[in-house]
C-alpha cells in the first residue's frame, strides 16, 4: 500500500463532495419524478410529517435553513395546497404550518430526502468534527468568492415545475 493509500489529494476531496451533491441531485429528481416537486419540498413535507404545528422559525431551525429560504418552499407547497397556515389554538399570535391531507397523502409515499440523511451524517461527527468541517468549508467558500451568496435549500432553484394534481 505504501504512501500512496495515505496521501490524500485534492480529488480525494471534490470526489467526495462530489458523491454528497450527486446523492442530492438524484434524491431532488426522483422527488420531482415520483411526486412533481422539488427535493427542498420534500425535505420541507417530510419535516412537517415528523413535527406538525411548527411556526416558520421553528421549520427554519429543523432545515438548518435561514428562515427566508425555507419561507420560498413553504410558499410554493402552500400555492400548491400541500401545506396550510393556521393560527395557533392555544396562542392566536402564533402562525402554524401544518401538512394538508394531501400534504399528509405525499408524505406518506416519500422515501426519505437525502437532506436528512446529511444531517444525520454530519450530526453523526465528534462535536471538534463538526466544527473543523464547517472551518474548512468557510474557507472554500470565502476562497471561491461565494460568502455574499445567501445559502438557498438544496435544490431549491425557485423554478416553477409542473403542478402537483395526482394527489387531489
Amino acid at each position: 500500500m505504501g504512501s500512496h493509500t495515505s496521501r490524500h489529494t485534492p480529488r480525494d476531496t471534490l470526489d467526495a463532495l462530489r458523491r454528497i451533491v450527486q446523492a442530492l441531485r438524484e434524491s431532488s429528481r426522483r422527488a420531482e419524478q415520483r411526486l412533481g416537486i422539488t427535493g427542498a419540498q420534500l425535505f420541507v413535507v417530510e419535516q412537517l410529517a415528523e413535527t406538525p404545528h411548527q411556526s416558520l422559525n421553528e421549520l427554519a431551525a429543523r432545515t438548518f435553513t435561514h428562515q427566508s429560504s425555507v419561507s420560498t418552499v413553504v410558499a410554493r407547497l402552500v400555492e400548491d395546497g400541500l401545506v396550510s397556515r393556521h393560527y395557533s389554538e392555544t396562542d392566536a399570535r402564533r402562525l402554524e404550518l401544518v401538512l394538508t391531507a394531501r400534504g399528509r397523502r405525499l408524505a406518506a409515499e416519500t422515501t426519505g430526502a437525502a437532506q436528512g440523511r446529511l444531517i444525520a451524517a454530519v450530526q453523526s461527527l465528534p462535536l471538534r468534527s463538526r466544527r473543523q468541517l464547517a472551518a474548512l468549508l468557510r474557507r472554500v467558500v470565502l476562497a471561491m468568492d461565494a460568502a455574499d451568496e445567501m445559502p438557498r435549500m438544496f435544490f431549491d432553484e425557485g423554478r416553477k415545475r409542473r403542478s402537483v394534481t395526482r394527489h387531489a
